[in-house]
């Protein structure tokens, strides 16, 4: 058995030596001579040492097929020579597949020998094949335009964007959606005092939207999701370019930055990492500049500020970091930062939003076109007019017809804007206050109806009435019972007012006032309160005598 395996290993050598030519294309016979031996199959090869034994590991590396069995002990198929080299020839030359193709090119000329081939086969990650795919179709724009490689980098960017243009349409139409469904959701998270677990006011939320037909919140990320690993792939694929001395990348430039695989330097080196801070902080203030209008209240409003804010302070690094960007990098970073200040802007414009599907950012006011304001409904016209133009009135208006047919999440940006431009609109101040008593936010409810009560000098102004109430109830149901009861005690201060709704909230404030001074203790005094009130209700007749005996 022995004798036949080393008649049939000998039989295979000559036939392998004319495969393996001594000198090789390319490479001088004493290189050849010292070159570690290489096994490789068509679709793999692995480095051995000198005298180092084949493994079991490296079988489906081979050459040719390892014969498990010999007399030796050794796997089959090949020798270990005195001169340390495995698998050679008699001539001393290597025999590998690549010795006997057309050109005789080795592998050691064409980089696949060494631990270099061993650490690219092994240390490949997830962004290598992808890197690879936009490496190669930036190659393929470039051998087919002949435009320098910055241009490349820019129109390929251009590319990028307008490829990911439709999803961010269908992201901006499905949020369209959901902010008409909003107002008619109930909270995702279970509201102060409410008694509920985050589980079941969760469930009660997704019900409520899969009644409705309202699309997923998810689709507020779905651009995002697409966006971030596309740009990390070209800049990481351009950045390889660059560090890897990419052909052509050396004066493919232009003006100042002529090498794209150096880092900015020089007197003009500045320009670069100047504009990606730049540009990252304008796109950070008119991304944030709607969402400063809208109804964004509790925690998700205090995430939101502290996001902007990092954002913000994130300018500050990234002009440090671009001095150690290669200049190739950053004509991809400048061009795509541009491109999303233009994309921002353009989508702001009515006539662009309109020819995408989209709601413009305006508020349809109905203009009565009468000189006597009064018309049929047939002869109201529908204008658009944009919010920034409107006088703090106008918005004030707007706001109460919102908020008079329970559109509470249109009626606070509206009204913010009205207080904004004219701090001393105190119904504005007034109507604000009331809705963040309704959505349980007390404190700055108080706060506003207490900044309304200081901006009224006349004491027969019906807001004066309105804005103490609410002042004192905000207070009481904080637990602040003192500033309660102070505010409170100021309604029966007042001149009874002769409207019937502010008549009802006075007498309102009194019984409320008397109630609350009945659980402190002070019954004599809760009564003189409640006997007032019962003038208007009789119905508070059963609590004053009940006041009356206990004192």
């Amino acid at each position: 058995m022995g004798l036949a395996t080393k008649l049939l290993r000998h039989h295979r050598r000559l036939l392998l030596r004319p495969l393996s030519s001594p000198y090789p294309l390319f490479a001088p016979p004493e290189y050849h001579s010292h070159t570690p031996s290489l096994l490789c199959s068509d679709h793999s090869s692995i480095t051995f040492n000198p005298g180092r034994r084949p493994d079991n590991s490296f079988r489906s590396f081979s050459w040719f097929a390892w014969n498990p069995a010999s007399d030796n002990g050794r796997d089959g198929g090949g020798e270990t020579r005195e001169d340390g080299n495995f698998g050679s020839s008699e001539s001393g030359s290597e025999f590998s597949p690549l010795g006997g193709s057309p050109t005789g090119v080795e592998p050691s000329i064409m980089g696949l020998d060494g631990p270099g081939m061993v650490e690219e086969v092994t240390g490949e990650s997830v962004w290598s094949y992808p890197m690879r795919a936009v490496i190669s179709l930036l190659d393929g724009f470039h051998d087919f335009s002949g435009l320098p490689w910055w241009v490349i980098i820019s129109t390929s960017t251009l590319a990028l964007r307008l490829s990911l243009l439709p999803m961010l349409i269908v992201q901006l139409r499905k949020a369209q959606e959901i902010a008409l469904f909003f107002p008619k959701l109930p909270p995702p998270f279970p509201p102060p005092l409410s008694g509920r677990s985050f589980r079941e006011q969760y469930k009660l939320f997704q019900k409520k939207r899969r009644e409705l037909g309202c699309p997923t919140y998810l689709w507020n990320f779905a651009f995002f999701t697409v966006q971030v690993p596309c740009f990390l792939l070209w800049m990481t694929s351009i950045r390889r370019m660059c560090l890897d001395n990419h052909p052509g990348f050396d004066t493919g430039g232009m003006l100042w930055f002529q090498n794209l695989t150096d880092f900015p330097s020089g007197t003009l080196g500045f320009v670069f990492p100047i504009l990606i801070s730049g540009l990252h902080y304008v796109n950070v203030q008119i991304s944030f500049r709607t969402i400063r209008s809208r109804n964004l209240r509790g925690i998700l409003g205090l995430l939101t500020k502290y996001y902007k804010v990092y954002l913000d302070i994130m300018a500050i690094p990234l002009l440090f970091i671009g001095f150690h960007i290669p200049q190739g990098s950053l004509v991809y970073w400048v061009t795509n930062s541009s491109l999303t200040l233009f994309q921002l802007l353009a989508l702001k414009n009515s006539f662009i939003r309109m020819k995408l599907g989209l709601r413009d950012e305006k508020v349809p006011l109905r203009e009565q076109v009468s000189s006597e304001k009064v018309l049929p409904e047939n002869n109201i016209h529908l204008t658009e007019i944009s919010v920034d133009t409107l006088s703090p009135q106008k918005l004030l208006d707007i706001a109460l017809e919102d908020l008079a047919a329970g559109r509470h999440n249109e009626a606070i940006p509206l009204l913010e804007m009205a207080i904004e431009k004219d701090p001393e609109l105190v119904r504005a101040l007034i109507a604000k206050g009331q809705i963040l008593c309704s959505q349980g936010s007390l404190v700055e409810a108080a706060k506003y109806f207490e900044n309304a009560i200081s901006k009224i000098q006349d004491e027969e102004d019906p807001f004066l009435l309105i804005a103490t109430f609410g002042a004192g109830v905000s207070h009481l149901w904080q637990g602040n019972k003192l500033e309660g009861i102070k505010h409170l005690k100021r309604i029966a201060e007042l001149k009874e007012p002769e409207s019937p709704a502010n008549k009802s909230c006075y007498h309102q404030g009194l019984v409320i006032l008397g109630s609350t001074l009945f659980e402190e203790g002070k019954k004599s005094e809760a009564a003189k309160y409640l006997r007032i009130a019962a003038t208007y209700d009789p119905g508070v007749s059963v609590y004053l005598k009940e006041c009356e005996e206990a004192g």
